[in-house]
């Protein structure tokens, strides 16, 4: 699909472009197989959420027509066939690596074995294992027996059988079973040979004992195929004030159960007959996304291969605890005299639980009110919010019920809260809540004291393990008045507007995000047209805003140094003629999630650096309630800017985003050292702990 001169580059095509580059940590051999296979995994991961996300919303623009509102994409048929050949041709390569790996591990004397490779003590275990752990878990649907089509979920994956007998070829039938591989692993280790490991999935001992289950019926001929629908995952809430949101909540989420299909993958060497079948008894059709693959589907799974099997695989390195706030000590007082940044995963994500238990104990804390957009699932924030009430501080949760995919764990967070006495605030009806923000607020001796955090990537202790994020604690009277301005909006929005638009040191989208960062570039540009230095490093995971993207080529254009950090959709046409310089844009993919986002404005020396929640997309900057934190602590803008620089310096994962999304390793010059900014990160972090 052709792009118009100066278009900016498609929002989908991008996000399929970023999705490249995970795959090419599953295709590098330098990788650790272990990890291959996880990349392989967050690939699949990935590419189901496009299409319950991103192609259902294109689905439903083409339904709509011209009543569709659309932002930069344009022509969402001719989108769709781009989206079909791009996922097909990364199909193949998928499928191209799986076996590369796959021949790796037979070198290592690993195999995944299925069904027919089993030696015969390796098949009495599988036998005993379906009898005990397997067979009460799965029910076997003879499709043509039942009128009603069989609702496939979202995302499960199902064995596609068919039963026949050699001594009556008239005698066939279908049959589906679901693979429950959320009851059980999906990965069972084999009894083995000594120095060999061996592996079967799940769904090879549920074909291994298909008589088991069928020969009872006169079956004596089995065919099965792994197969799997994709559904589109939004839904639509009705914000009637008179309507109860938990009611709609749980309302779409069933509705979701139900969505349209959005794609249909399944074995390419699946059973003609009974793919038409299945096809015609979905009401699928080409325009569904059939996507013909390999045996195996649903490799999200192999996000949690097991790492025991591999003799020489290290963990990653242990976060540490920032040199600040080693225990004991009240975090309070050490921000009494100064502000605390927090580099996750590098540093420790308990120093952020240790704060607020110093909070729920100590006698003159008063109330403690926090965002929460995903928790844990055995959330120590939580736990620590309880154990706050129970010493009867007053705690207030603005509890996001719509985050997507979390909406029934937070509601049954909210549940548990509110059972424990914290208020639970749910947040605006339009809009979603994805501002990380906290505010403690202590009275000792007639004087009133706050202490907060505001940060780029949620507070969840699980994520903070492999999210790149950046946490601001601080006692800064100028940050936490705004904090507080923005939790009095949210738990009045009516009667209390005023107080968001009091804000005057966090820019809060959607009222002043976009203006601000336009501003920022404006003084950029005009330092430049006056000859003076003029630079900016824009770090996010998306960049897709028309208005910051156009304001970003005119920077360029007057002479304004522009580098992007994007880990995802990145819309930026990087060259133009028009350019004094080009736009360094680089993609950094490694161990850890690059989910942080930090803004530098060179400022004619006097940097200015603000950490933010938001991406810059229409989601973000009208449709959310998020904050961006000005830096006022020197030798914390110089460590972010620090960390920034060695990103930039990145030349083993990063890839250079051009106009042609090809995704080319960033090289580095032979006189150059490797530079691998995860790595780097982690020691420049640690030796100012050690400096200590």
């Amino acid at each position: 699909m052709k792009r118009k001169k100066d278009a900016p580059i498609i929002r989908d095509l991008s996000w399929l472009s970023f999705n490249d580059r995970v795959m090419q940590e599953a295709k590098d051999t330098s990788v650790h197989i272990y990890d291959r296979l996880r990349f392989l995994g967050i690939f699949s991961n990935n590419q189901d959420e496009f299409f319950r996300v991103r192609v259902a919303a294109l689905n439903k623009m083409v339904r709509m027509g011209k009543m569709a509102k659309m932002h930069l994409e344009q022509h969402p048929e001719k989108i769709l066939e781009a989206i079909q050949a791009k996922v097909l041709e990364q199909g193949a390569e998928f499928d191209r690596t799986y076996a590369s790996i796959i021949r790796e591990l037979t070198k290592q004397n690993i195999f995944i074995k299925n069904e027919k490779q089993l030696s015969s003590k390796q098949l009495t275990y599988v036998k005993a294992y379906f009898e005990d752990r397997v067979r009460t878990q799965i029910v076997p649907l003879m499709v043509e027996s039942i009128p009603q089509t069989p609702l496939l979920k979202d995302n499960a994956i199902y064995l596609a059988c068919v039963l026949g007998s050699n001594e009556n070829p008239m005698m066939q039938r279908y049959a589906l079973i679901e693979v429950p591989v959320k009851s059980l692993s999906r990965f069972i280790l084999l009894p083995s040979e000594k120095d060999t490991r061996d592996i079967i999935l799940l769904e090879d001992i549920i074909r291994c004992n298909l008589p088991n289950l069928f020969a009872a019926f006169g079956f004596n001929r089995f065919l099965s195929y792994v197969i799997k629908v994709t559904r589109d995952a939004e839904f639509e809430l009705d914000y009637d004030v008179n309507k109860n949101l938990i009611q709609e909540l749980e309302k779409g989420i069933k509705n979701r159960k139900k969505g349209q299909a959005t794609r249909f993958v399944y074995d390419r060497n699946i059973d003609p007959g009974l793919l038409a079948y299945l096809t015609k008894r979905l009401n699928l059709s080409k325009k569904d996304n059939l996507i013909p693959g390999g045996r195996i589907h649903n490799f999200k799974d192999f996000m949690d291969f097991p790492p025991t099997v591999f003799s020489d695989f290290v963990p990653r390195s242990k976060p540490f605890v920032h040199p600040s706030l080693i225990q004991p000590c009240r975090i309070m007082d050490v921000l009494n005299h100064q502000d605390v940044m927090l580099n996750f995963p590098y540093h420790s994500f308990d120093s952020i639980i240790d704060l607020l238990r110093e909070a729920a104990i100590d006698p003159f804390v008063q109330s403690i009110k926090i965002t929460c957009y995903r928790l844990a699932k055995d959330s120590k924030i939580a736990n620590a919010l309880i154990n706050a009430v129970r010493n009867g501080k007053d705690v207030m949760v603005v509890l996001e019920l719509r985050a997507r995919f979390d909406e029934e764990a937070n509601m049954k967070w909210k549940e548990k809260l509110e059972d424990e006495g914290v208020r639970v605030i749910l947040g605006l009806p339009n809009q979603k809540v994805h501002a990380k923000l906290c505010l403690i607020r202590k009275r000792e001796f007639e004087h009133t004291k706050e202490y907060g955090f505001v940060s780029t990537g949620n507070f969840n202790e699980s994520s903070a393990r492999f999210y790149g994020d950046h946490c601001l604690l601080t006692s800064n009277r100028k940050i936490l008045s705004d904090a507080a301005r923005i939790f009095n909006y949210l738990e009045n929005p009516s009667a209390r507007v005023n107080q968001i638009k009091a804000c005057k040191t966090l820019a809060v989208a959607p009222l002043n995000m976009r203006s601000s960062f336009v501003a920022l570039i404006d003084q950029e540009i005009k330092n430049a047209l006056a000859k003076k230095e003029a630079s900016m490093i824009l770090k996010m995971n998306s960049l897709v805003d028309g208005t910051l993207i156009h304001k970003l080529y005119e920077a360029a254009e007057a002479g304004v140094k522009v580098s992007l950090i994007i880990r995802g959709i990145c819309c930026v046409l990087t060259k133009q003629k028009t350019f004094v310089h080009s736009i360094k844009a680089l993609s950094i993919i490694d161990e850890y999630l690059e989910h942080a986002r930090v803004f530098v404005f060179h400022n004619r020396g006097n940097a200015k650096v603000f950490i933010s929640s938001a991406d810059w997309m229409v989601r973000n900057l009208d449709h959310r309630i998020e904050a961006a934190c000005p830096i006022f602590d020197k030798a914390i803008s110089k460590e972010l800017i620090d960390i920034l620089n060695i990103q930039l310096s990145e030349n083993v994962k990063g890839r250079v985003l051009d106009n042609n999304q090809k995704n080319d390793y960033v090289k580095a010059d032979d006189d150059e050292p490797e530079i691998r900014s995860q790595v780097e990160t982690y020691d420049y972090l640690f030796k100012k702990t050690i400096a200590i």
